[in-house]
């Protein structure tokens, strides 16, 4: 893991911007105001659309709707269609998102740190 650091930090721009790639791609899965909100949401287990909404305060369901969509693309989570009347649809996560426990708990260790040095609480 030391090695992989200094991979980063101590190199050579084509290195570095390789180096870069993954942290480039795990941004990209994640960024945004609500796909952490959501994931954490389903981490509880199966949820239907409107939980979620209630859930997530403050997202639309339009929004709602488009984050469940990119997260179904990255693999993060599944969506089951149930044959039923109305139809149920139900997400669940899946087990690659399980694998985003620690770095959110990181981000949160980190974003804790980060506001006692910039706003002292």
């Amino acid at each position: 893991m030391e090695e992989q650091k200094t991979e980063i930090i101590n190199c050579s721009v084509e290195q570095c911007n390789a180096a870069l790639l993954p942290v480039k791609d795990a941004l990209e899965v994640l960024n945004g105001r609500w796909r952490l909100p959501i994931l954490i949401t389903l981490s509880e287990g199966p949820k239907r659309f409107k939980q979620i909404a209630k859930e997530v305060v403050g997202i639309t369901d339009k929004m709602l709707s488009k984050e469940l969509k990119s997260l179904e693309e990255n693999k993060l989570l599944t969506r089951k269609v149930y044959d039923t009347f109305p139809p149920m649809v139900e997400y669940a996560p899946t087990a690659h998102s399980e694998t985003l426990k620690d770095v959110i708990i990181a981000l949160k260790d980190w974003g804790t740190l980060h506001r006692r040095e910039v706003i002292g609480k």
